[in-house]
């Protein structure tokens, strides 16, 4: 594909089309200072808005870098093939009614092929996209009103959706916007490899992609690798926790949207955080644009308000946020700015006695910052009414930054009470102007999260339909092939119970095979001895049971799944296990392939975690043991990825010398 650089960067554009839309695109264009050439082609007009047209594609002066189709569905196709023979630098999409609008119109699917046929080599965005504003070169290839204006240097905000995209160009937050770029339905020019260009900018700060569903895997990771190589973060805002947002997605751009476990699993993989509403999105690259990525999560809080320090120790709780108490240099040099009726911490309440005392409150807030505080932040609200009496505070933010030079914050707790001429001039000193607590705290948080080590590239999906469900002997013969630890067993008819080798041990679990779920059914039996194999294996109630030895001196029961993800990959799901799975939801999800190291570091994240490490002075399970169940699972999936759905192992009977799995279950396709 042709570079994208001139498509994003264009000197020349030329529209296609003569309707309302075409005629507001020329219009912003002016009206944002585009200097460059604008080329209207209509074959009856004269003009549009101003500028004279063309009546074709090869009446142009020469290829546009960019082309506008601003034109229906079917005309668009053949204006494509013509623009990439005649060598223009890449085209915007408009049209609607291709893949998105598959569920009621069955051509979409066909013509948005053609498209990218017609294309060749030359890039498009969309179909179905309103195009970009481009901050730094003055150029907006845009159908609508928007609220840009021109910067320096800047963050860049990629979406699928138009509106979303209109409504975040216009925040007043002092976030300086380089660049908005909607991708319609990618249909040939994927959101991965845009952004990716955007990366060669080095005017481009920060990266913010609002996300319906990632499509192709193996550009994500790319990309994510380049951000990091570059150091340029990049944070998401990515739909599809519910399945009506999932429902929505596939039919606004005929995105994947897949599980929300694998798709958090991705991005968690690819060191890229997750907002989960645009203010805070916004108010995260803020802070990324001012401040960069911060190196640890502690966080200082001050506030001339008990309450409001309250509040903020509170909105923080079950965040993966902390407050690090104050060292003893703190309170030496907090105790002599703020004399001695303050009570020092850390959330701090310095009370009102130094207000207006500029000085004394750069030495105060200042005393709050360290190398074990990652962000230090002010809550300080600018009333609407008369705020000359804050100016203050906004100096000693200012000085603190110059003095320390460590990441500080000024934070409204109403994002109204954050000015924007207040906000440019705090950003533009070096310190996050943040709209609203909630916000700060969610980008904080964010901006914190460390970047994962280097991973393989994730185990891609197969489209094979699961037609077979494997018997649980089956279940666990299979996954004991690749090392997993299973009890002894043997399958017998109900009747022939007591027929069983004599080399077994009781205690036994006996078991009605062919039912899906057992312990439901009540076929499940625990304890039970050699002589009264018989009596129970007839009251089961199946033609067949399974009969295992009994896996005891259990620290844990774990659960090990495995899904496979149409959107994201194979999805290995950790978590307790046993009967109460279901009613404790304690699980934490990675990605096959996952690392030992990542497998490890994933089980500390559940909240069963300290059972498996001795809780309250009991033995610890076997940790080695369960990571080479895990392992054992994850080479079963990789090995059988052409043909395995699902994977189960509940319980996984963790002892302090063992892992044993006691229950499997196995769905996958026959050929």
């Amino acid at each position: 594909m042709r570079p994208l650089g001139r498509v994003l960067n264009p000197s020349s554009m030329a529209v296609i089309g003569g309707g309302a839309w075409c005629a507001e695109v020329i219009n912003q264009a002016r009206k944002f200072g585009f200097t460059g050439d604008i080329w209207p082609v209509h074959p009856k007009a004269d003009q549009v808005s101003g500028e004279r047209a063309v009546p074709s594609i090869a009446d142009l002066p020469r290829p546009p870098d960019v082309a506008f189709i601003g034109i229906n569905r079917h005309a668009t196709i053949p204006v494509i093939s013509e623009l990439s023979a005649a060598g223009a630098g890449g085209a915007v999409c408009f049209a609607s009614g291709f893949t998105e609008a598959k569920a009621e119109d069955d051509q979409g699917a066909d013509l948005q092929a053609q498209l990218v046929a017609a294309a060749g080599d030359m890039p498009i965005l969309g179909p179905n996209c309103y195009g970009f504003v481009n901050g730094l070169e003055r150029a907006a290839i845009w159908p609508d009103q928007h609220g840009m204006r021109p910067v320096d240097r800047g963050v860049a905000i990629l979406t699928q959706s138009s509106n979303i995209a209109i409504n975040m160009t216009m925040q007043q937050r002092a976030l300086p916007l380089a660049f908005m770029l909607t991708c319609g339905n990618q249909a040939q020019t994927h959101q991965a490899d845009i952004a990716s260009a955007l990366l060669d900018d080095d005017r481009i700060t920060a990266i913010g992609v609002h996300i319906e569903g990632f499509g192709d895997l193996r550009k994500w990771e790319v990309l994510a690798a380049k951000a990091q190589d570059r150091g340029v973060p990049i944070i998401a805002l990515k739909m599809g926790r519910s399945q009506h947002a999932q429902a929505a997605t596939i039919s606004h751009t005929a995105s994947l949207a897949g599980g929300d476990a694998g798709a958090q699993a991705f991005l968690d993989r690819l060191g890229i955080a997750r907002l989960g509403d645009i203010p805070s999105f916004l108010e995260c690259l803020k802070l990324l644009h001012v401040a960069g990525r911060l190196d640890g999560n502690g966080l200082g809080m001050i506030s001339c308000s008990g309450g409001e320090a309250s509040l903020a120790a509170d909105m923080a709780e079950g965040r993966d946020l902390y407050f690090p108490p104050l060292t003893d240099q703190q309170r030496t040099d907090l105790r002599a700015a703020l004399g001695p009726m303050v009570a020092l911490a850390n959330p701090l309440d310095y009370h009102t006695y130094i207000w207006r005392d500029t000085e004394a409150m750069t030495r105060a807030w200042s005393g709050m910052t360290g190398r074990d505080k990652a962000m230090t932040m002010s809550i300080v609200d600018y009333p609407h009414t008369d705020a000359t009496d804050w100016a203050c505070a906004t100096q000693a933010a200012l000085n603190c930054v110059a003095a320390t030079g460590r990441p500080f914050a000024v934070t409204a707790t109403l994002p109204e009470l954050m000015p924007e001429h207040v906000a440019q001039q705090l950003s533009d000193g070096g310190v996050v102007p943040f709209s609203g607590l909630h916000e700060a705290l969610s980008a904080v948080e964010a901006a914190a999260r460390p970047l994962p080590p280097a991973s393989d590239p994730v185990l891609l999906p197969s489209d094979a339909p699961a037609d077979q469900v494997l018997s649980e002997a089956e279940a666990k013969s299979a996954l004991a092939d690749f090392g997993l630890r299973i009890p002894r067993s043997c399958e017998v008819a109900a009747e022939d119970a007591e027929q069983i080798p004599n080399d077994l041990q009781e205690p036994f679990a006996v078991k009605g095979v062919g039912l899906a779920h057992k312990s439901e059914h009540g076929a499940v039996r625990l304890g039970v001895a050699r002589s009264d194999l018989t009596e129970t294996a007839r009251s089961i109630g199946t033609d067949t049971v399974l009969i295992e030895e009994m896996a005891n001196g259990a620290v844990a029961e774990m659960l090990i799944g495995v899904t496979r993800d149409a959107a994201h990959g194979y999805v290995l799901t950790l978590g307790a296990g046993g009967v109460l799975t279901e009613i404790l939801r304690d699980t934490v999800s990675v990605l096959i392939p996952s690392s030992r190291a990542a497998v490890q570091a994933a089980l500390g994240k559940l909240a069963c975690a300290p059972l498996l490490a001795g809780y309250r002075g009991k033995t610890a399970a076997d940790m080695d043991a369960i990571l080479d169940a895990v392992e054992t699972v994850q080479n079963y999936v990789i090995a059988n990825a052409a043909t395995v759905e699902e994977v189960e192992v509940n319980p996984l009977i963790c002892t302090t010398e063992d892992a044993v799995a006691v229950d499997a279950l196995i769905r996958k396709a026959r050929q």
